[in-house]
């Protein structure tokens, strides 16, 4: 039988998800990603941070499942796990830009 979360629990995983999506960069990444595939080099290219900084962000967004990766020969191409977290996102972007 499949275990169902509690609301406090989906409330819970809902504030780490806001928590994580609350850093600059790491909103910039998932951005790059809407399109298509990336490697790191791509990623902080676009993001214009460097490639470190881009790795330990993107293992954060793997750590919650928000990304994926597959290995190409040498490279490791990042993609988005869930196209939802693009709904999040242009429904935040949404409610910033409304004129109050």
């Amino acid at each position: 039988m499949p275990k169902t979360d509690s609301e406090g629990e989906r409330i819970r995983k809902l504030s780490g998800l806001f928590r994580i999506l609350s850093e600059e960069t790491r909103l910039k990444i998932i951005q790059s990603l809407e399109k298509r595939e990336l490697c790191v080099s791509d990623i902080a290219k676009r993001v214009g941070v460097s490639q470190p900084a881009v790795s330990h962000q993107l293992s954060t967004l793997r750590q919650m499942d928000l990304v994926r990766e597959q290995r190409v020969g040498q490279r490791i191409y990042y993609r988005i796990a869930d196209g939802h977290i693009f709904c999040i996102i242009r429904d935040g972007l949404d409610h910033v830009k409304e004129e109050r």
